[in-house]
C-alpha cells in the first residue's frame, strides 16, 4: 500500500477502526463503511484537509465533508469563491465539482467518538503524504483543526514546534503555504470558536495563497 494515494477499501492497517467499520456496516447496511477516498478537481493547486469521516456525514455518503454540518459550511464557502461548481445537495452523487481544489482527510476510516488514536493517525498519514505528491501544481495546503495541522506538517517534514496550530496563521514550506484553520464543525460553530465569517476569510486566504492571480 506504500505510495498509494488512497486506501484500499475494507483497509486492514488499523484494527480499531476496522472493527468500528464493521459495527457499522451492522447498523447502518446502507452507508459507505469503508476508507472514504479524496474529493479531486482537476489542475489541483488547494488541497483542503480534514480530520476523518464523520459518522453520518463521510461515512454514510462515501464523499468527504458530504452529508453534515461541516460540509454544509464548506462547500457554500467553495461555490462562493469559484473552487468548486454545481449543487451541492449532500450526496456524492449530486454532480458537484472541484474547481482547481481537492479536499481529503487526515484519517480516512470514520473513528469511534471522531476521536482517532495517534497510531492511527500515523498509520494513514503515508495516504496523506502520497495524496500530498500526487499533485505536481499544488501549492496552498488548508489544515482544518489541529490534527489534520499537525499530520500535514510530519507528512511535510516540518517540525510542529515551528509552525503552531492557530486560526489564520499561514507558513510557507518551501513550494507549499500551509494555513491552519478551526475545523468548520458545529461543535465549533455553536460554541463561537469558528463563525462563518471567519471561515469564509480562511478560505478566501488558502485561495489567495494557491492561486495569487485570481
Amino acid at each position: 500500500m506504500s505510495g498509494a494515494p488512497e486506501a484500499p477499501r475494507d483497509c486492514p492497517l488499523c484494527p480499531r477502526l476496522a472493527a468500528f467499520r464493521g459495527e457499522n456496516r451492522r447498523a447502518y447496511p446502507d452507508y459507505f463503511n469503508d476508507p472514504v477516498p479524496s474529493f479531486v478537481g482537476d489542475n489541483v493547486r488547494l488541497l483542503i484537509v480534514g480530520l476523518a469521516p464523520g459518522l453520518h456525514g463521510a461515512n454514510k455518503t462515501g464523499r468527504p465533508f458530504t452529508g453534515d454540518w461541516a460540509g454544509d459550511l464548506l462547500y457554500a464557502a467553495l461555490l462562493r469563491h469559484g473552487l468548486a461548481r454545481g449543487r451541492y445537495d449532500e450526496r456524492a452523487d449530486d454532480g458537484l465539482e472541484l474547481v482547481d481544489c481537492a479536499i481529503t482527510n487526515a484519517v480516512r476510516c470514520v473513528p469511534p467518538q471522531n476521536k482517532p488514536l495517534p497510531a492511527e493517525i500515523k498509520t494513514c498519514r503515508q495516504f496523506l503524504s502520497a495524496r500530498i505528491a500526487s499533485f505536481p501544481h499544488l501549492r496552498a495546503i488548508l489544515a482544518l483543526g489541529k490534527i489534520a495541522h499537525d499530520s500535514v506538517c510530519d507528512a511535510l517534514a516540518a517540525k510542529k514546534s515551528a509552525h503552531p496550530f492557530k486560526h489564520g496563521a499561514q507558513y510557507d514550506m518551501k513550494a507549499i503555504a500551509l494555513i491552519a484553520s478551526y475545523h468548520c464543525s458545529r461543535y465549533n460553530t455553536n460554541t463561537g470558536v469558528l463563525s462563518e465569517a471567519m471561515f469564509d476569510a480562511v478560505v478566501k486566504q488558502a485561495k489567495l495563497a494557491a492561486m495569487p492571480m485570481l
